[in-house]
């Protein structure tokens, strides 16, 4: 079974309110198992638009990355987030097939 992705753009604009979205996340990402591929960090836009941070999260499934963005843990979090950030956030199934 494939597994689930979070991927965020994240434009913060209170460095010190995100703070405390990061702290209460820190629940929900904990009971589903979550997994930061990638948090923040060096990056270059080569096409199309970018934000100023970027976040990959995986999940054991594509069903647990859903169930956890729609958790009251997360949206607790998420509540602290909104005030605090502009945000994509696309949940997206793995693939599991051939490769080149």
């Amino acid at each position: 079974m494939p597994k689930g992705y979070w991927i965020v753009r994240v434009d913060v604009s209170d460095p010190e309110a995100y703070k405390a979205y990061v702290a209460a996340n820190a629940e929900a990402f904990s009971k589903y198992g979550a997994r930061f591929l990638v948090r923040g960090g060096a990056h270059e836009t080569v096409e199309g638009a970018s934000r100023a941070r970027n976040v990959v999260i995986e999940f054991k499934d594509y069903v647990t990355a859903l169930a956890c963005y729609h958790s009251p843990e997360y949206a607790a979090a998420k509540a602290l987030r909104v005030a605090a950030s502009t945000a994509d956030i696309i949940v997206i199934e793995g693939y599991d097939g051939p490769q080149p």
